[in-house]
């Protein structure tokens, strides 16, 4: 199967459009909180000649207070409300929505290239729930961890992929049968979390583990940010490296070993790279499920099959899903502030009845 090139323009256009809907909904929320501000305010706030010309205030909040004081940086003058607020609250917020976006997005046309399966995704292939059963044994029965969450999220995600292919082998794999597998992985998961509450005896412990489960950027801060950017940046650079390798899996495994690549190593190299993703991704947002299955759908509709432009494309329309889909759960139902993993639950679940109605047979790329 030759893949088929396309003009840059859609590119462009996806680019372009994703930029546009990233800034609109991360003003939006800048500007948006029970600290009322109007767009004008946020905007100054944003740019406080007064935090921008004390470099020491602004790596402080980027790097956290433990390595100001290593690197000897000293205390600065103070700044005002709303630029402690935007910048202390409400910005790490987009940011820690941005790189969960880009993680998801990649790992999903991964796992679909990986497979051959256009259903596959962190959330259907389990990886997300085996993560997600890991991080909330972390939180509620082992909370000393919590300063390695991602790396524990690694090893549950990865643990869980390895249970889903080990079911789905049967002579070889199938589309159906890792579906299939990752569903039945994912509902076992699924119980286990759901058993977990009950060993939780301070009801906060319970109520942020639920809230959790559930896919939310609520509370996220420079913490945050600072645990999933070195992932991110590692998974898009691998990601794009692997794209030529991903091309190849889709012709098939016969096809892929006779132009001489070793298929196996490949794909379990390249499961690797999605697994960091997506599991970064879970250790700071919860649960956030379908936006590994619609972003690579809609890009590949877009700018073709070529996972150097899919993998490019879903950069930056996985951020333009997330972030908007955050600004809707907290501006739509203010002040209650709606998870946003309902939102891409909802979503999701109204793309994947549009796929079934729209064509007739699904599943294999």
């Amino acid at each position: 199967m030759a893949i088929p090139k396309t003009p840059m323009r859609p590119m462009f256009w996806l680019i372009a459009g994703s930029l546009c809907i990233v800034f609109a909904a991360a003003f939006a929320q800048v500007a948006a909180g029970s600290y009322e501000m109007t767009y004008g305010q946020a905007l100054a706030a944003l740019t406080d000649p007064k935090l921008w010309s004390q470099p020491a205030a602004l790596l402080r909040l980027l790097f956290g207070e433990r390595l100001a004081e290593v690197c000897g940086l000293r205390e600065t003058e103070p700044l005002a409300t709303m630029t402690l607020i935007v910048w202390n609250v409400r910005l790490p917020r987009v940011l820690v929505g941005l790189m969960v976006g880009i993680n998801l997005a990649c790992a999903g046309s991964i796992f679909q290239a990986i497979t051959r399966n256009e259903l596959a995704s962190p959330y259907l292939l389990g990886v997300s729930s085996g993560a997600g059963l890991a991080i909330l044994l972390v939180l509620v029965v082992y909370p000393v961890l919590g300063p390695h969450l991602p790396l524990i999220a690694m090893l549950g995600g990865g643990a869980a992929f390895l249970l889903v292919y080990f079911i789905a082998w049967h002579h070889g794999t199938s589309p159906v049968r890792l579906v299939l597998a990752g569903v039945i992985v994912a509902a076992i998961a699924g119980s286990l979390q759901t058993a977990i509450f009950f060993l939780a005896k301070d009801i906060n412990i319970m109520q942020n583990a639920l809230a959790w489960t559930t896919g939310s950027l609520t509370g996220a801060g420079w913490e945050q940010v600072r645990m999933i950017a070195p992932w991110t940046v590692i998974c898009a650079v691998l990601s794009l490296s692997g794209a030529r390798h991903l091309d190849v899996l889709l012709l098939g495994d016969p096809t892929a070993r006779a132009l001489g690549m070793p298929v196996e190593r490949a794909r379990f190299l390249l499961a690797i790279t999605a697994i960091m993703a997506s599991a970064s991704a879970v250790a700071v947002a919860g649960l956030v499920g379908f936006v590994g299955l619609i972003v690579p759908h809609v890009v590949r509709n877009l700018v073709g099959s070529a996972h150097h432009r899919l993998l490019l494309g879903c950069m930056f329309a996985g951020p333009a899903l997330l972030v908007s889909a955050d600004a809707g759960a907290r501006l739509a139902f203010r002040p209650v502030q709606v998870p946003v993993g309902i939102v891409t639950g909802v979503l999701g679940g109204v793309f994947f009845l549009y796929l079934m109605r729209r064509r007739r047979e699904i599943g294999k790329l």
